[in-house]
């Protein structure tokens, strides 16, 4: 029984469990014994996967693994959410991200560059088309050249609770003119 047979028969026990959740299954993966199954939100959606859902989706997926034994042996379950720089192996994640800056590692250089970093602007089933951050210039990618990528988490500019002009000592907050309602010493 090869390993992409077990990753199907597993995909096709755990993904209506996984739906009837609200979720999607983002990656299913089998390395030295552990079967890694990543859920996710759909694509879109505001929030992303609570510590319960995680709980949940692991207990119901073991309950029907165990019912239905789709793989020999001992191995261990294990439920994640893909994190916020989450792994690209297959066009379905590449499609998910369009709009986000990736990182890209080649298996061997392409225009003396091994390895790129910027904003995915189109993926089809072929190929992935990024902006170069540093560069400024599109390049398209195929699959069989990248060796590995992922998603890069861009901290945004949005301010940290507390730190708006309202909440600091000796600042009011401006008016409906736009100007600042302090008073001001004669």
């Amino acid at each position: 029984m090869s390993g992409d047979t077990v990753v199907e028969r597993v995909r096709a026990l755990a993904e209506p469990v996984v739906a009837d959740l609200g979720l999607e299954i983002y990656d299913i993966e089998m390395v030295s014994g552990v079967l890694r199954l990543s859920i996710d939100t759909p694509p879109g959606h505001p929030a992303g996967v609570t510590l319960d859902s995680i709980a949940l989706v692991s207990r119901l997926v073991s309950r029907e693994l165990d019912h239905n034994d789709p793989m020999p042996g001992r191995y261990t379950l294990e439920v994640t959410s893909p994190g916020l720089e989450r792994p690209l192996r297959t066009p379905r994640h590449f499609h998910r991200e369009i709009n986000k800056v990736v990182s890209i590692r080649l298996h061997s250089a392409v225009d003396g560059r091994r390895r790129l970093q910027g904003t995915l602007l189109r993926a089809d089933d072929r190929n992935v088309v990024v902006c170069l951050e540093d560069a400024g210039y599109e390049m398209t990618v195929g699959y069989a050249d990248i060796e590995r990528a992922r998603t890069v988490f861009v901290w945004g500019g949005a301010e940290k609770p507390g730190k708006s002009p309202a909440a600091q000592p000796g600042k009011s907050p401006a008016n409906k003119s736009g100007r600042s309602t302090e008073e001001v010493a004669p």
